[in-house]
């Protein structure tokens, strides 16, 4: 049987893609490797979201070009074969097919051209494409990712995700809470929802917090979790959703991008900061407990010094739990490449250091005050180092501790022991107080 290995960068959503791709070919007798010289098939899952993705990208296509074998396939999928299209066959001239993240459906067609000599493309948007008849290949265990949403409609001037993968639409809400249901029927206890602004979900009849109640309830469904949302799109009704859904987890990604109200406008944010400011209290008084991260780019054209202190403000004011921070990255196709205004450089590193420094100190305050408190965890596999198995808070704290391999996929009460500033070290409560999933 041919095998097929496939390497996936960027967000939770590419992860998605990726078994959606896997489920796809599964039943053209694909068999998954995870060894590229023993591959049939080569496809690397792209990121487009920042120029570093697509440099890694290009360099890991120039090493696995190496592993390629008479009749062998090399593809790129995704956000950066939809955005580079054809012309990275040209760049590239060992990539045999180029596929956007509406064109899987076609794998097994372009697939088998390419083994023949043919090489191909496909970037068109499908506004229509959910994928929902197609099983994705998930690797067994407590976690899985399901998507109920795809494409994005708002026009950020330096995101590139509208470009790369159309616009919003959402599957039908039945769709969404019957995959849910196998899933749970076979030991999964806990969902992530994914969308690029999941809590806009709405599938021409039911809104947000109607698939998080129909979700939340069902039987064998321990924690619910979502991402990323949209800021303004927390309804009352979303709110009450998650304030009365006891499995929506203590935790949410809330994207800000910058603390700034002139460079929120620069960047067609739709939220002033003390909009944001009022959902971010809202989040906290709708679900008790509540972590907080976000995400945060520095040294977007036009930022000033006040600008980015504004930012490094709102994180203390806010106290996120932890940040993604990134400096500006200029996309092609974007409006923010049209703007003159560019920050240097050296001023933008300069100030991504300090933001990170002002990030990981609230983090750290944060985290110590949790420091003897007791927290149910999801084991969710072994650590990188130390014999110990990694778990995981309802409020995405990672914890680290001592078991047997066999309470991996299983709920755990520990009691968070110390911390690092990021992760915590844990001791496991009294045996008859352990929870099994």
């Amino acid at each position: 049987m041919p095998r097929i290995y496939i390497e996936t960068y960027g967000c939770q959503m590419n992860v998605s893609d990726s078994e959606l791709v896997l489920g796809l070919l599964g039943p053209q007798g694909y068999v998954r490797t995870d060894d590229p010289a023993d591959a049939d098939v080569m496809l690397v899952n792209t990121c487009a979201v920042r120029d570093h993705a697509e440099q890694r990208v290009l360099g890991r296509l120039g090493v696995l070009k190496g592993f390629k074998r008479a009749g062998g396939v090399l593809g790129v999928v995704g956000c950066m074969a939809q955005r580079l299209g054809p012309a990275l066959l040209e760049q590239v001239p060992q990539v045999d097919l180029v596929i956007g993240p509406d064109g899987y459906r076609g794998l097994p067609e372009l697939i088998a051209r390419a083994r023949q000599g043919e090489r191909g493309a496909d970037v068109r948007f499908q506004q229509w494409e959910h994928y929902e008849d197609i099983p994705p290949a998930r690797p067994a265990g407590a976690s899985a990712f399901v998507t109920v949403q795809r494409g994005c409609d708002y026009r950020c001037t330096f995101c590139i995700v509208p470009m790369t993968r159309g616009p919003e639409r959402s599957r039908k809400l039945a769709d969404v809470v019957r995959e849910v249901a196998g899933l749970a029927a076979r030991g999964t206890t806990e969902v992530t929802l994914l969308g690029q602004t999941v809590n806009s979900y709405h599938d021409g009849e039911h809104d947000f917090a109607d698939l998080v109640r129909a979700v939340g309830v069902l039987p064998g469904i321990r924690r619910l979790r979502f991402t990323s949302p949209y800021p303004t799109d927390f309804s009352e009704r979303v709110l009450a959703a998650m304030a009365e859904t006891r499995a929506v987890c203590e935790h949410v990604h809330l994207p800000v991008q910058s603390g700034s109200n002139r460079v929120l406008r620069r960047m067609l944010r739709r939220y002033t900061r003390e909009r944001y400011l009022e959902v971010a209290a809202a989040l906290r008084h709708a679900v008790p407990g509540i972590a907080l991260t976000t995400d945060i780019i520095v040294g977007f054209p036009g930022e000033t010094e006040q600008d980015f202190e504004e930012t490094v403000s709102l994180v203390r004011e806010v106290r996120f739990d932890d940040a993604y921070t990134f400096k500006y990255s200029p996309r092609d196709g974007t409006p923010a490449v049209k703007l003159k205004d560019r920050v240097p450089d050296a001023v933008a590193g300069e100030r991504l250091e300090r933001l990170i420094a002002a990030v990981r100190q609230v983090a750290r305050s944060q985290n110590v005050a949790l420091v003897g408190t007791t927290h149910e965890v999801l084991v969710e596999g072994k650590a990188k180092r130390g014999g110990l198995l990694q778990a995981r808070t309802r409020s995405n704290k990672v914890a680290l501790l001592d078991g047997p391999d066999e309470w991996i996929g299983t709920y755990r009460r520990v009691r968070l022991t110390g911390t690092t500033g990021s992760t915590f070290t844990a001791w496991p409560v009294a045996q008859e107080l352990a929870v099994v999933g």
